[in-house]
C-alpha cells in the first residue's frame, strides 16, 4: 500500500523553514566587534560628516558686519547752535546753557543759548567769535545784533537761534533762564 503523506499548510511550512535557517546561523557569543563596526559606521557615515563639515565652514565665515549706528541727521538749526557753541567755547565762555524751546508754544525761536563772561573785553569778543564761526560753518548773518556799545548783554539774532552773552552780575540779575523754564536746558561748561 502506498502511504500517504500530510502536507502542512503552506503558512506553517514558512514558518518552519525560517526557524530553522536561523538556527543554522552561526550565532557570535562576543557582541563587542559588532558594536564596535555599527559605532565605526556611524563615525564613518556621509550625513554626519557632511554635518560637521557645514559647521565648520558656518564657524569659519565671518560673522555678518554690523550695521552702522544710525546718524543723528542735524538740520540747519542745529548746525547753526553747534556752531554758536563752538564759538562760545573758543574763548573760553562760561556756563553756557543750550535751551531747546522747539516743543514750547508761542516761542520766540528754536534754541536760547546764554553765556557769560569775566569783562567787557571778553563778552566782546565771544560775540565776534560765533559771528566768525557761525559764517564759516553755515554761512549765515545774523538778523540783528545789539549791545557792542558797553558790552555787558550782547543778543545776537539769528532768527531760529538767539545768543545772550552776559557778564556775570548782569545775568545773575536778569536770570533770562527762569523766563523758560518749560524749556528743555542742556548745561555746558559750567562751574
Amino acid at each position: 500500500m502506498a502511504k500517504t503523506i500530510k502536507k502542512a499548510p503552506a503558512k506553517k511550512a514558512a514558518k518552519t523553514v525560517s526557524k530553522k535557517a536561523v538556527k543554522k546561523a552561526p550565532v557570535k557569543k562576543s557582541s563587542t566587534p559588532a558594536k564596535s563596526a555599527v559605532k565605526k559606521a556611524i563615525k564613518k557615515s556621509p550625513a554626519k560628516n557632511e554635518k560637521r563639515a557645514v559647521k565648520k565652514t558656518a564657524a569659519k565665515k565671518s560673522p555678518a558686519p554690523k550695521k552702522p549706528a544710525a546718524k543723528i541727521v542735524k538740520g540747519p538749526t542745529e548746525k547753526l547752535a553747534d556752531a554758536v557753541v563752538e564759538g562760545i567755547l573758543e574763548i573760553k565762555g562760561k556756563n553756557i546753557s543750550v535751551m531747546n524751546l522747539q516743543s514750547i508754544n508761542n516761542r520766540v525761536c528754536d534754541y536760547f543759548i546764554i553765556c557769560q563772561a569775566d569783562s567787557n573785553t571778553q563778552v566782546n569778543a565771544i560775540a565776534e567769535s560765533i559771528q566768525e564761526m557761525v559764517r564759516k560753518t553755515t554761512g549765515d548773518k545774523p538778523y540783528r545784533s545789539e549791545g557792542f556799545e558797553n558790552s555787558e548783554w550782547i543778543l545776537i539774532d539769528y532768527v531760529t537761534v538767539v545768543v545772550h552773552i552776559f557778564q556775570s552780575h548782569i545775568r545773575d540779575f536778569y536770570n533770562l533762564e527762569s523766563l523758560w523754564a518749560d524749556a528743555e536746558t542742556k548745561e555746558i561748561a559750567f562751574d
